[in-house]
């Protein structure tokens, strides 16, 4: 299998790709290290076969724009987006923990606090997306994530929209089969209450381990949501309470008028389960509704009344055949008797009274326990059982900021009314000062973190700066111009220099000149040409420096000598010329001399060129010239008893005209 051409690069001259995540219909997601800021981000890039399909792109840059406004805990965090080497990308927060569907493959159900916790999260998510008009549409177990710190955290707004929109992209329906709501299998316009009924769809799952409605293709899916009514989750298992039922019945509703009206509303109904509090009658009222498929007045005659009280008896008639006479009586003693019977009616009264209110203000209170509850929803209960309520404030490893910490009296201790009860709040980890560090040396960096309660993880990069240095750190010192918080004890990283990183100068001699400049450059090298002349063919790299194998930083220049191929000369006429002056012609041209003695017996001759070959005509530099050079040697006249003379006739030689 071929290895990623994209694995342990720089990507964008800034993020080094570590490992590949895992790959989706439309992106690839990689593991990266921003390198600039010194923390591990993901990347997330189009792929090749979209990258030119403009609908995808689209889709890929709404995810970024939509996702990149939305700051919040449980949302993933967007850090940059662009386009670079043919493609385009995404770098957000990278997210070590599993997604929601792999935990629900995994359990199958979760316990039922778990399930509310779970959707309450995913609730602040969303509620945050639509006060910014952004609907997800695609909400489902595989888009939410846990965070390091256990948070869950939504992803994936490549098919968000800001504002109600139709679902349909160029004829098809967007979103996942199991979690549409009606009026997206429809094709109808879609608003925030579509996304309350897909995690309706979440928190059934969460609860029972199934899906309300499945099948063996999408559009009988479909066909389920706009006319199946759902059993109550309780049906598949009995310890759901019925109020719980009631609110996932109502987030499925197949109608949006008789869902929530808000993700806050829908949170508001957890927390009252959560706290073992009366949901809000519209949530039974719309259960009811839902499960019998009429109206909520025809609903109501469904439900046997109470009991009904006996029939009032006739009225007490005397008999008609009594018949007393009328009898004058006196007036003011009646008069005289209702007046005492006034007076002793109201002193009893005010006796009542007072008794009464001695009573409440004697009367003791059990305090209710309001730990780990959100400080309104505690404040809230205290005051509605006629108490006080201080707060004070406190930071805490383990609470959540925002929630109850202590109590003071402690839950079931028996106070008077409009007593005072102290709830110490949580405001969270406690935090410090994040230390600006970078071009410190990593010893001074270490130190001045640690001093102020602050984790170091150290990792060496190469990089230009000087050897030691801190070129980068996470979380920064300022963010949009004001200091950074950080818990006590958290774990700042450090980017610390290791020099530039070397690398082996690749071998190009013999190569030509415009493999070796492709070869060096995809390298990492800069390339400088220098031409001369020499007897290789023209056009290929005789020399480079540094030499082949050699180590060099990323970015430094080689230089190649490239042949221009041999240069040529004419040749000099040299007979009749000294020799050493024709040797030191031969020299001037860069022809090599070659030197052949011949005896002469004419002392004139003697050093003289006699012949040369070649005699004409041009050759390449460096050829040699055999040069036949006259050797002076007298003649020796014999000793002998008898002289003969001898007589010679020399023939001149022929005479040739040319005629002109």
């Amino acid at each position: 299998m071929a290895s990623d051409p994209l694995l342990n690069r720089v990507f964008d001259r800034r993020y080094l790709v570590l490992r590949k995540l895992g790959s989706g219909g439309m992106a690839d997601v990689y593991l990266a290290e921003d390198q600039e800021l010194g923390r591990k981000v993901a990347l997330k890039m189009l792929n090749e076969r979209h990258a030119r399909d403009e609908q995808f792109v689209e889709r890929f840059r709404r995810e970024a724009q939509n996702a990149a406004g939305l700051g919040h805990p449980n949302i993933v965090q967007i850090f940059d987006r662009g386009q670079a080497e043919g493609t385009y990308y995404i770098a957000m927060e990278y997210l070590d923990g599993p997604t929601l569907k792999e935990l629900l493959v995994k359990h199958r159900q979760a316990p039922i606090q778990t399930s509310i916790e779970y959707a309450r999260q995913i609730l602040e998510a969303l509620a945050f997306a639509h006060r910014h008009g952004i609907v997800h549409r695609d909400i489902k177990p595989h888009n939410i994530v846990f965070g390091s710190d256990k948070r869950l955290k939504v992803t994936d707004f490549g098919i968000a929209r800001s504002g109600t929109s139709q679902m349909t992209e160029v004829g098809s329906i967007v979103g996942t089969a199991q979690y549409l709501s009606p009026e997206q299998a429809r094709g109808a316009p879609v608003d925030p209450r579509s996304d309350l009924y897909s995690l309706g769809i979440v928190l059934y799952e969460l609860l029972t381990g199934e899906v309300p409605f499945s099948g063996d293709v999408a559009v009988e899916v479909a066909m389920k949501h706009l006319s199946t009514i759902p059993d109550p989750p309780s049906k598949l298992r009995p310890d759901v309470p019925r109020d719980l039922d009631a609110v996932v019945m109502r987030a499925l509703a197949k109608e949006p008028d008789q869902r929530y009206d808000s993700a806050e509303d829908m949170a508001a109904d957890l927390d009252r389960v959560a706290r073992g509090v009366a949901i809000a009658p519209q949530t039974e009222e719309a259960m009811t509704q839902i499960l019998s498929a009429t109206s909520i007045s025809s609903a109501a005659t469904m439900i046997s009344p109470r009991g009904t009280p006996p029939p009032a008896p006739p009225a007490y008639r005397k008999p008609g055949y009594y018949d007393e006479l009328p009898r004058r009586r006196r007036f003011w003693p009646w008069l005289l008797g209702l007046l005492a019977i006034a007076i002793v009616g109201i002193a009893g009264f005010l006796l009542y009274q007072q008794i009464q209110s001695q009573i409440d203000t004697n009367r003791t209170i059990a305090v209710q326990n309001v730990g780990r509850l959100k400080k309104a929803n505690a404040v809230e209960l205290l005051v509605a059982q006629g108490l006080q309520v201080a707060v004070e404030r406190a930071s805490s490893d383990i609470v959540p900021a925002g929630s109850v910490i202590s109590q003071n009296p402690d839950s079931g201790v028996k106070v008077a009314k409009d007593s005072t009860v102290t709830i110490v709040v949580s405001s969270g980890t406690p935090t410090v000062i994040v230390q600006a560090v970078i071009g410190m040396s990593v010893d001074l960096a270490t130190s001045t973190l640690t001093n102020v309660g602050l984790t170091v993880d150290r990792h060496d990069v190469y990089s230009a700066k000087p050897l030691g240095t801190v070129i980068a750190q996470d979380p920064p010192a300022v963010k949009d111009g004001q200091p950074v918080k950080a818990a006590a004890g958290s774990t700042v990283r450090i980017n610390v220099s290791r020099g530039q990183q070397l690398l082996g100068v690749p071998n190009v001699i013999g190569d030509p000149i415009a493999n070796a400049k492709s070869t060096l450059m995809d390298a990492g090298f800069k390339v400088v040409e220098v031409d001369v002349n020499a007897a290789e063919p023209a056009g290929n790299v005789i020399d480079q420096s540094p030499a082949a194998n050699a180590d060099a930083t990323p970015g430094s220049t080689v230089t190649i000598t490239v042949s221009k191929g041999p240069k040529t000369v004419s040749i000099p006429y040299l007979i009749g010329d000294n020799v050493a002056d024709a040797e030191q012609l031969l020299q001037q041209k860069d022809l090599v001399s070659s030197v052949v003695e011949q005896e002469v017996t004419v002392p004139s001759q003697d050093g003289l060129v006699l012949d040369q070959i070649p005699a004409k005509g041009s050759v390449e530099q460096g050829t040699t010239i055999a040069l036949t050079v006259g050797h002076y040697t007298a003649a020796t006249t014999p000793t002998t008893a008898t002289t003969t003379v001898v007589t010679t006739t020399v023939t001149p030689p022929p005479v040739v005209t040319t005629t002109p």
